[in-house]
């Protein structure tokens, strides 16, 4: 039987939004939580800015886990919060977001402005679970315990802590492997 690492992706805003330093602690804890749970972790990574994503990244190698970082455009760059760099060859507003998410098992989102959103909105369409941090602002408390549309295909699951974030994709992984068994 072959195994594999399991991928969670976390999905949060670009510093131009002008996030908190509070909620950039918790997208490393997330990160790092990731790694912890032996998972690898997927991420946007930014050329040009930081963004919650990479912090979640910078968390993860911080207790030695494995991070892949997904970037836009061409050519491989030095990222301090990437082992692993994907060039997409696309460019941000859609198909370098599609690429990020669809490479993961589950996602989990953290504030979030409209490149969030559509990663969301990707993972939806997927059938890939979302798990959304409450309380960061953005669109993780718009969407979090809401489905997308009438389809209901899955909800986005709310979580309070990053503990609780990695435990629910984890568990809604696990999910949706029974069911497509």
């Amino acid at each position: 039987m072959k195994i594999r690492k399991l991928q969670i992706g976390v999905m949060g805003s670009a510093a131009d939004l002008k996030y908190s330093d509070a909620v950039a602690r918790l997208a490393e804890e997330i990160g790092s939580e990731v790694a912890k749970a032996g998972c690898t972790l997927i991420f946007g990574a930014e050329k040009d800015y930081d963004s919650l994503s990479t912090a979640a990244g910078r968390g993860a190698r911080s207790v030695g886990g494995l991070t892949v970082g997904i970037t836009y455009g061409k050519g491989l760059e030095v990222f301090d919060s990437a082992d692993i760099i994907i060039t997409s060859g696309a460019e941000r507003g859609g198909p370098r977001e599609s690429v990020l998410v669809l490479s993961c098992d589950a996602i989990i989102s953290i504030s979030g402005g409209s490149g969030t959103l559509t990663e969301m909105l990707v993972a939806y369409q997927a059938n890939i679970p979302i798990v959304a941090l409450v309380g960061t602002g953005g669109w993780s408390d718009e969407m979090a315990g809401r489905f997308f549309d009438r389809r209901q295909r899955i909800k986005v699951e709310p979580a309070r802590t990053a503990v609780e974030a990695v435990e629910l994709a984890l568990v809604a992984i696990r999910s949706a492997e029974e069911v497509g068994k």
